[in-house]
């Protein structure tokens, strides 16, 4: 009975130029994949405290700014001649 068993390991093909390709392939997309998702977690937490006095900037430079009323009343005006000239 020992005899009949067969315990040599199964013939596998050699993988193809293409399967080797895929492989190395698969592996770079996910390494590539972890290192953009460490890059959005570590530095943020970094950056976060950093960003918060440029952001108290952008608002004071908002105020001085003049508000956009005189854009749409020109639009009104275009409006208005186009309907004048109907």
């Amino acid at each position: 009975m020992s005899g009949d068993l067969d315990l040599s390991p199964p013939e596998v093909p050699e993988p193809t130029l293409l399967e080797s390709l895929l492989r190395y392939g698969l592996f770079l997309g996910a390494v590539f994949q972890l290192i953009c998702i460490l890059a959005v977690i570590i530095p943020s937490s970094k950056t976060h405290h950093e960003q918060e006095p440029e952001q108290s900037d952008v608002r004071g430079g908002e105020q001085v700014r003049k508000p956009k009323g005189p854009i749409p009343q020109i639009r009104q005006k275009i409006k208005k001649e186009s309907k004048k000239k109907r």
